[in-house]
């Protein structure tokens, strides 16, 4: 799917193109493709002379293929950013073209963070100004939707606590625990890699000097409010930690009492196998012919030597 977008009055308008001659009409401020074919690559080529990789959105790139300047002035950069997804949360690998004071994006899937920014410069006036605008508002864009995502893992985290801390925990809220646990430790992971690749594509762009007096003032700004998410992010690793050790130590705790009642039942069942095993090997001939008496008091004497176990280990408090 190819999407321009242009500048009018200060908002940023989108059109959906379908064909070259409809490329050729609009002057457009960013050119985003989402998931892009062949034919619309070659739209892109031919209007714009700009070719794109087809290794533009892999994530087997080499360092040094993450931002780079081609002989002609194009700026290439590759960033990820994060799709929190119930189900399946991952960072979607985006590739940036920035060339005369066009931005081209180029990625697999559409986003959460284009969305945002789509939403924003239509209805907020002069938000965006140029290409290195557009790119810069994502990036600010990319960093708040860390944050939501952070604030997302930190009330999931506390219904678990809730859940864990507040009541006795069986198996399966134990499992429970653990699976969303496991969930948000794996979100966490993804949100702190999105902002640690957001800092990288930012500095990127002030080392550049690319940016004006104002966008670099910007840059900056983003910068801090992504060092401010590193202290969150390392205090929901360590609750992480905490609420992991807690539930896997309920049910160790849940385990132990299965095998204590196993150990209690095997130490009380002792003395009654040792009376049968007694009583069987002492009679010259069929215990019922020597004395009419002996089935009833080896029995009781079994019973007893149950009981008695048993009433001595709950005194001591070990049931």
């Amino acid at each position: 799917m190819l999407n321009v977008f242009t500048l009018a009055n200060g908002r940023l308008f989108q059109e959906e193109i379908e064909s070259l001659e409809a490329l050729a009409h609009v002057r457009p401020v960013w050119v985003d493709l989402d998931a892009p074919t062949g034919e619309e690559k070659g739209w892109i080529a031919a209007h714009f002379g700009v070719t794109i990789p087809a290794d533009a959105v892999d994530d087997d790139l080499e360092e040094s293929a993450r931002f780079y300047e081609e002989d002609n002035g194009e700026l290439h950069i590759r960033s990820d950013f994060l799709i929190d997804d119930d189900e399946t949360p991952r960072n979607v690998r985006v590739a940036f073209i920035l060339f005369k004071n066009v931005l081209f994006s180029i990625h697999g899937e559409d986003l959460p963070v284009f969305r945002l920014l789509r939403l924003r410069a239509r209805r907020i006036p002069a938000l965006i100004e140029d290409a290195k605008d557009v790119l810069l508002k994502l990036y600010d864009a990319d960093a708040e939707y860390s944050a939501d995502a952070l604030e997302g893992v930190y009330d999931t985290l506390e219904a678990v606590s809730a859940r864990v801390l507040k009541r006795d925990v069986n198996d399966q809220a134990a499992g429970e625990a653990l699976n969303a646990i496991a969930r948000e430790e794996d979100l966490n992971g993804r949100i702190r890699r999105n902002v640690m690749d957001t800092r990288r594509a930012v500095s990127f762009m002030m080392r550049s000097r690319m940016l004006n007096a104002e966008q670099f003032e910007e840059a900056r700004q983003i910068l801090r409010d992504i060092d401010s998410l590193d202290s969150h992010s390392t205090f929901l690793f360590d609750k992480i930690n905490f609420l992991m050790n807690a539930t896997v130590g309920f049910i160790n705790i849940n385990q132990n009492k299965i095998i204590k009642l196993f150990s209690v039942a095997s130490v009380a069942l002792l003395p009654p196998t040792l009376i049968a095993s007694i009583y069987g090997m002492n009679f010259k001939g069929m215990p019922e012919l020597d004395w009419a008496l002996g089935y009833p008091y080896a029995i009781g004497l079994m019973v007893a030597s149950v009981i008695a176990p048993f009433w001595y280990f709950r005194r001591k408090g070990w049931l």
